[in-house]
């Protein structure tokens, strides 16, 4: 009986061993986590490059808000596709991304930084350039994967009179 009992608790130490090891394996580590956010980025700012709005819209949350300042927040994916559409059709984009400090806990990111945008018009005419600040919210979904939640920027440029 004493064998049993022992050979039990060897048995239910290894057991409870593997499944912490199993939980902590499947957990990301920080450096995994900065890493995805930075090839989320890259393939986000590829799309806005590339005009492609389907990988643009597909990185995004379907509760997605983008603030930007003196307008009304864009509520929802389809909101946020039907502007970068519009943005799309009427310019040629060329952005740039200075991420500055990111932050993970748990499934919610952070990240702030810098950006710049040559926008020319398709019709014609002077291409205006921008440079400002933004602050991103990702949301870790349940399969891993990171998306845009919540994007706010504004211009370095002091408000048209």
């Amino acid at each position: 009986m004493r064998t049993f009992v022992i050979a039990f608790i060897i048995c239910a130490g290894a057991a409870a061993g593997h499944a912490q090891s199993r939980q902590t394996a499947g957990k990301p580590t920080l450096e995994q986590d900065l890493a995805a956010i930075t090839e989320f980025n890259r393939r986000s700012l590829k799309a806005i490059n590339d005009e492609d709005i389907a990988t643009l819209s597909s990185l995004t949350t379907d509760d997605h808000i983008m603030i930007a300042s003196g307008r009304a927040p864009l509520v929802g994916k389809a909101a946020n596709d039907a502007a970068n559409a519009n943005v799309f059709k009427q310019f040629d984009i060329v952005e740039t991304w200075t991420p500055v400090e990111t932050v993970v806990d748990g499934d919610l990111a952070y990240q702030r930084g810098t950006f710049t945008v040559e926008a020319t018009p398709r019709a014609g005419g002077n291409t205006t350039k921008t440079a400002g600040n933004f602050l991103r919210i990702y949301r870790r979904q349940p399969n891993g994967e990171w998306r845009m939640t919540r994007d706010m920027f504004n211009s370095d440029q002091p408000p048209r009179k």
